[in-house]
């Protein structure tokens, strides 16, 4: 098969495609023929060696992907030419996946690969952040950051579904207009103005939650425009800095700052995650929210997807075709 392989810590760039052994399914597991993968920022890390955890090189990156089961190891509830999709926190930039079968699940009828390899991992991140973390209700006022980003337009579609009203936050009139296509109630353009006085001047008394997935220099000033008693969530740091954020802001609104991370949520909160996960498959199922899928790239190219969306171009979920 051929796979995506990084053999060194280093850029996109450095990346090699290559023929590798096809995989074998052991007791648990499953072996999919991947026909969709997308990607996330922390694959961009990863592969730089700057995540979280590290894995050793050489590997194959790829966290979410959406394929047919072509083998199945013992005791997996899954047959050959089951439609699934699937995490794996590596290997899915690769024509064959080997994936835990507790990690997969079924792809709703009607949904194409594209649509199911994309919406997993941000769809999570953002219903766990807007449902049992800033237990956004119908009627609030949300601010997402990053919001044409894959977690962002994820968060932007949730929070609409919620009956939230949302405003989206990013970087050029176009990913704004997506945003407003997917039913965004305003928009800031935080590169051109200030973000602060526009979220004042939009929410009248302050919004009741922020979602910020992005960090860097827009973190205090949607923080200051927070409702007293607003909850500022913080999910991830693809500007490339983490905010220090003044404590005294905290203390004069009574503000609540939590952060959320899907890798360890489970574990931590799970009955909050069984609900959440039951609710969005729903969501997902009868059409009510889908992924924005804003580029699409070659296995070949994987390299070039990855260098899309480390530079902040990407609106929506990129996918890769294998």
């Amino acid at each position: 098969m051929r796979a995506i392989v990084c053999e060194q810590y280093g850029p996109p760039e450095d990346l090699v495609l290559k023929e590798l052994p096809d995989p074998t399914p052991a007791p648990g597991t499953l072996v999919v023929r991947v026909r969709a993968a997308a990607v996330n920022f922390p694959d961009v890390l990863l592969i730089d060696g700057k995540y979280q955890l590290k894995i050793p090189a050489p590997f194959t990156p790829g966290s979410e992907l959406a394929g047919d089961v072509i083998a199945v190891g013992d005791g997996a509830p899954f047959q050959v030419g089951d439609r699934v999709v699937g995490t794996s926190f590596v290997g899915g930039f690769a024509e064959q996946a080997l994936v835990p079968a507790a990690a997969v699940n079924a792809i709703p009828d009607g949904i194409d690969y594209a649509a199911a390899a994309g919406f997993g991992v941000t769809y999570r991140t953002a219903y766990h952040a807007l449902r049992s973390v800033a237990q956004v209700r119908a009627g609030d006022w949300v601010v997402v950051l990053g919001a044409a980003g894959g977690v962002g337009l994820a968060a932007v579609d949730l929070a609409v579904a919620m009956g939230a009203k949302v405003l989206a936050a990013a970087s050029s009139p176009d990913k704004l207009e997506v945003c407003r296509e997917r039913g965004a109630a305003a928009t800031v353009d935080y590169d051109r103005e200030d973000l602060k006085t526009r979220i004042r001047e939009i929410t009248g008394d302050g919004a009741q939650a922020v979602l910020d997935p992005v960090g860097g220099t827009y973190a205090e000033p949607a923080l200051r425009s927070l409702a007293r008693g607003g909850r500022f969530i913080t999910l991830g740091y693809a500007a490339g800095s983490i905010p220090a954020i003044p404590l005294n802001l905290v203390m004069l609104k009574g503000i609540t700052v939590q952060g959320m991370e899907i890798r360890t949520f489970a574990d931590d909160f799970p009955a909050e995650n069984e609900r959440d996960l039951a609710e969005l498959q729903q969501l997902f199922a009868d059409g009510t929210v889908s992924p924005y899928i804003g580029a699409r790239f070659p296995l070949a190219e994987t390299a070039a997807a990855l260098r899309y969306v480390a530079d902040r171009k990407a609106v929506g979920k990129v996918i890769i075709d294998v």
